[in-house]
């Protein structure tokens, strides 16, 4: 019988870090107690005000079809907030509002690529870059950005990876799942090298901008490049900042052909983003923005405090993430480690299945970010279940038999 299925998705993976949401909530179901540290999603609730606004919208019959690039009123709301936060210049017609910035993305790259195009993606990468680059037609062109350099990409190896068939390079800072944060002068070099190449297109992914610890601040690439914002997309939502991530609602703000035909495929797929979310995405952006502070202080401290968790578990290693709400902490000290049962852990995937079975802890393996030999545990959760899966993992960690090279006090 043939196959109904595209050969295009012989190259696409469901995303792992849903995959990790629906495997925990599996165990849960059957009764299992599960420390999470998988989904990158705020564990607090929505805003009051923003969820007053979206019933108010209910109540008052706002439940209808709205223009396939947005509200007015949120795409005019959107250009005041990038005048406003990140010097950038956009009227409401250079914006387009989608059902989660993942989906501006997906279109976005749906409206630009042919097949055999390549899209630059830095690595460790969110997981979903590559796969969206594949369903296009397109080729995900990875480049390592190991430790030793921050998790961050440089301008020599940007310019090594361009070819005749690069169309993106798709940069995401705050970085999901390093954390790192690029400076101001780390971006302009970025953007030199792209000056030289005015074939290859900036898509920039700012979706954790007001997530910075340790002194570190978001600095949209456009800020400091403006000569580029002719072929770039800025791409941000409300998911991360407002607990919103079950409203489903992203924006794109970029050159109007872009934007026109990112809207041509909303057209024909989901129409519109829902309508009562865009009123509460209206009230987010309003003048009350002391729930992002708060929010920002309290994934503070729940990463010091995972820090300080892991700290003390022989075979991991971790850079204190600039941004974001992960860790992402080297686990290759624990690779060849023996379990109690007698399984070498020879992977990050074998660890990631020890400590979910040994300790009920579940995170991602770093492959799955395009690095193995790494974890992605997010702390966009509480302080209590922070120490609770800390200690599980280093009780765990306490009952392998360790490589002999690996220091265990």
């Amino acid at each position: 019988m043939n196959s109904l299925l595209s050969h295009r998705l012989d190259s696409v993976r469901p995303s792992p870090s849903m995959a990790a949401k629906q495997r925990v909530e599996g165990l849960r179901t059957a009764g299992r107690r599960v420390i999470d540290f998988t989904i990158g999603e705020p564990d607090f609730p929505t805003p009051e005000h923003i969820t007053q606004a979206g019933v108010q919208a209910l109540l008052s019959g706002q439940t209808r079809y709205t223009a396939s690039a947005g509200m007015p009123a949120l795409r005019e709301a959107i250009a005041a907030k990038l005048s406003r936060e990140n010097g950038l210049d956009y009227s409401p017609a250079q914006i387009v509002v989608g059902s989660g910035a993942k989906q501006v993305i997906h279109d976005a790259l749906g409206a630009t690529l042919n097949p055999g195009d390549e899209v630059i993606v830095p690595a460790p990468y969110w997981v979903s870059y590559p796969d969206m680059v594949a369903l296009h037609g397109g080729r995900a062109v990875v480049v390592p950005c190991p430790p030793e350099a921050g998790f961050k990409l440089t301008a020599e190896a940007l310019s090594r990876a361009i070819t005749p068939r690069t169309r993106w390079l798709m940069l995401n800072t705050p970085n999901n799942p390093t954390g790192a944060v690029y400076s101001a002068s780390e971006l302009r070099a970025l953007c030199e090298v792209l000056a030289l190449h005015p074939h290859v297109w900036l898509l920039t992914d700012e979706i954790y901008e007001h997530f910075g610890y340790g002194g570190a601040r978001h600095v949209s690439p456009l800020s400091v490049a403006p000569a580029l914002r002719e072929r770039a997309l800025v791409v941000n939502g409300f998911s991360k900042a407002y607990a919103m991530t079950g409203w489903r609602v992203g924006y794109g703000a970029g050159p109007i052909e872009l934007i026109k035909a990112i809207v041509t495929l909303l057209t024909q797929s989901t129409s519109c983003a829902a309508s009562v979310s865009q009123v509460a995405a209206i009230a987010a952006l309003g003048p009350d923005q002391d729930c992002v502070a708060q929010a920002a202080r309290i994934f503070s401290e729940r990463r010091d405090r995972m820090l300080a968790c892991l700290a003390t578990v022989p075979g991991f290693q971790c850079r204190p993430p600039e941004g974001a709400f992960y860790v992402f902490p080297s686990v290759q000290g624990l690779l060849g480690a023996r379990t109690p049962e007698g399984q070498v852990l020879a992977s990050d995937l074998d660890l990631v299945a020890y400590l979910i079975d040994a300790a009920g802890v579940a995170c991602i393996d770093g492959s799955s970010y395009g690095m193995p030999g790494f974890l992605r545990l997010s702390f966009a959760t509480s302080i209590e279940q922070i120490e609770a899966g800390g200690q599980a993992i280093a009780d765990a960690v306490a009952r392998l038999s360790l490589p002999r090279s690996l220091p265990t006090d």
